[in-house]
């Protein structure tokens, strides 16, 4: 794997739009083949659509949900997408003796929810597939890395050849592993307590945004004086 680092040296990114667009700039110089760009919501999102208008690649958005162990929500057994897609860390839950049919109800629910975010994000519009392509996950920055993680997972279990992890921020000490072939971050602090402090701007995305953005819309369509309109996930 390759890591890549901006190096850039600022305070803060003024919003996910201009974090978007400072991505963008390191992951052109990587040069991918038939890459798409996938955004975790909310957040991910509109950071996505300044990279996919970069590389002039198609857009969408990558809806995962992690399936948290019981009483400890934070520890993931496994995540789930799109298209009956199913990671679970089988030593994990081996370790922690617990039951398949406890991981199927905790799926179902989840699956629900999947299906919610899809219906209302798409507006009936097809996912893209990703078969074959590069798959650009990307989030507007990485804290713990769990979402962000099982994105990767999905991404690479949706049949993509290759998956690149790419954020705005990312800890130091901070690094996906295995779990993506490529990774890039534009700044990666020492110390960081929160993706938020790095934003001037870290307003809540809301969902209208999020639709209007895969539907091809700019982000700030609806008001030409107001400069973002940004949301977190």
């Amino acid at each position: 794997m390759t890591w890549r680092f901006g190096g850039a040296a600022f305070d803060v990114f003024a919003d996910r739009m201009d974090a978007g667009r400072r991505l963008a700039a390191l992951v052109w110089e990587m040069d991918l083949e038939r890459p798409i760009a996938l955004g975790l919501p909310r957040g991910g999102v509109p950071v996505a659509s300044e990279v996919a208008r970069a590389l002039r690649c198609p857009l969408d958005v990558l809806i995962v949900r992690k399936l948290g162990t019981p009483g400890r929500p934070e520890l993931a057994l496994g995540a789930i997408g799109e298209g009956d897609v199913r990671v679970t860390n089988d030593d994990l839950i081996r370790r922690l003796g617990i039951d398949r049919s406890v991981v199927d109800e905790i799926e179902r629910r989840e699956r629900s929810e999947v299906e919610r975010r899809a219906g209302l994000y798409r507006v009936g519009r097809d996912r893209v597939d990703i078969t074959g392509h590069t798959a650009i996950v990307i989030d507007d920055g990485v804290a713990t890395g769990a979402t962000a993680l099982a994105g990767c997972e999905v991404a690479r279990a949706l049949g993509a050849s290759l998956v690149v992890l790419a954020v705005p921020v990312a800890p130091a000490d901070w690094h996906p592993g295995r779990v993506a072939d490529d990774f890039v971050a534009v700044t990666r602090p020492r110390v960081m307590r929160a993706v938020g402090e790095w934003y001037s701007d870290f307003t809540q995305t809301p969902d209208d945004t999020v639709i209007r953005l895969l539907a091809g819309g700019d982000e700030n369509d609806h008001d030409p004086t107001h400069r973002s309109e940004d949301a977190g996930s």
